[in-house]
Formats: structure tokens, sequence, C-alpha cells
């Protein structure tokens, strides 16, 4: 049972509801029925008073794996960390962009 307890407490072991429906492409529908079938544990959760379920990641895998296979599964988590993978390079852009500019500014004072 600590280990349950722990795993809901991890960095990265709960998603929510929407994260899982944006990663996975699962339907709330088909989380909803994933929960009634005792597929799915989830604790209620709110965020700024936003209501929204706290999933376990490894059933909402295990899910999605059963649902729509393995190849499908490993497509989606690819299409996740390509998406973050992007994110991160256009942040890394934007600051190489304004230390390019703090560069120039410097030597141009150091020109006068």
């Amino acid at each position: 049972m600590d280990d349950l307890a722990s795993e809901w407490q991890r960095k990265g072991a709960t998603l929510s509801d929407k994260t899982a429906r944006r990663e996975f492409g699962l339907t709330q529908n088909e989380i909803v029925e994933a929960i009634r079938a005792g597929k799915l544990q989830y604790r209620r959760n709110a965020i700024h008073g936003n209501p929204f379920l706290r999933l376990l990641r490894r059933e909402v895998e295990a899910l999605v794996k059963k649902k729509h296979g393995n190849d499908y599964l490993r497509n989606q988590q690819a299409k996740t960390e390509l998406a973050r993978v992007n994110r991160e390079l256009k942040r890394l852009r934007i600051q190489i962009a304004a230390l390019e500019e703090r560069k120039s500014q410097l030597i141009a004072e150091l020109g006068r």
C-alpha cells in the first residue's frame, strides 16, 4: 500500500485527464468508462478552482496499449516527446536571440 501512496506523490507518475486525452488520444468517455470498470484509479484535484482528475500514468499507458496496441502507444509517446523537444528548441532560440542582442550592445559600448 505504501508503494501506491508513493506513486501518487512521485513526479511524473500521475497526469491529469486533460493531459491523458492530449498525449494518448483518449476521449473523456473512454477515461470515465475505464474508471467505472476499475481499470483506472483516480483522485479528484483542483487548480485555481478548476477541477480535474489525476490518473496514474502507468495505468493510462496500459489502457491505451490494450485498447489501441503497443505501436499506437509508442507513436503517441514519440509525438508527445517531439512536441516537447520542439517547444524547448523554440525557447532556446528566443534565449539565444536575446543573448546575441545583449552581446551586440556590450560590444557597441566597448567600442565607444
